[in-house]
């Protein structure tokens, strides 16, 4: 993986981490998560 594409995913780890971190836990709960579950959820996008 080069240089560039590490840090775009990492820039998507972490957007994704902050939208779902800003989810109420009623809004997580109805999409099937729990706050638990974010950062495994998010590092999907960085593999």
């Amino acid at each position: 993986m080069n240089p560039i594409r590490i840090a775009k995913s990492w820039i998507n780890y972490r957007r994704t981490v902050a939208e779902l971190g800003n989810l109420s836990n009623h809004a997580l709960t109805d999409i099937g998560i729990t706050r638990f579950d974010i950062r495994n959820i998010a590092s999907r996008s960085f593999r």
